[in-house]
């Protein structure tokens, strides 16, 4: 009996060694995969929206659209917007591109500590929220990133800009 009790023990825990990993991986989304780049338009489309957000409510802020190689298409810096959120906005934008998710990803991850500080070694993952994928059909055809106030208002701000090409 004794025996019995090992074998389905070691049963037991061999099954939950391959099931639990694959259940967790069919619940995840699957991660989109990149599409054709965006076009100038869509990018006057998300700035647009985002500088309406902005200064709906008094903020200062640069946003950058990326294609989807990273590549700037658009920047546009508000008045009296600092000057170095122009390169932060931009980093954003390429992290959200380069990694497919928000940079609120990286933030989160890092804020939770232990493992997750492990983010500051990943060379270009900007753990600042304020950078989007842009999902076109269910692919990322760029990114965007908004700099120049709180992280969650330049998400704000951000989240605005990608409202305008639904």
């Amino acid at each position: 009996m004794k025996l019995l009790n090992t074998r389905t023990s070691l049963l037991v825990a061999l099954a939950a060694v391959i099931l639990v990993p694959l259940c967790s991986r069919a619940q995840q989304p699957a991660t989109p995969g990149y599409g054709a780049p965006i076009k100038l338009e869509q990018a006057k489309q998300i700035v647009a929206a985002a500088d309406a957000e902005a200064r709906k409510n008094g903020w200062s802020v640069a946003i950058s659209v990326v294609d989807a190689g990273g590549h700037l298409v658009l920047l546009q810096r508000l008045d009296d917007t600092q000057i170095g959120s122009i390169e932060i906005s931009r980093q954003k934008a390429v992290s959200a591109v380069h990694f497919r998710r928000p940079t609120k990803a990286f933030a989160d991850l890092l804020a939770g500590g232990g493992e997750g500080l492990r983010v500051l070694k990943v060379e270009g993952a900007v753990p600042i929220d304020g950078g989007l994928p842009i999902v076109k059909d269910g692919k990322i055809i760029g990114g965007v990133g908004v700099s120049g106030v709180q992280p969650g208002q330049d998400a704000q701000v951000a989240v605005a800009g990608l409202a305008a090409l639904k």
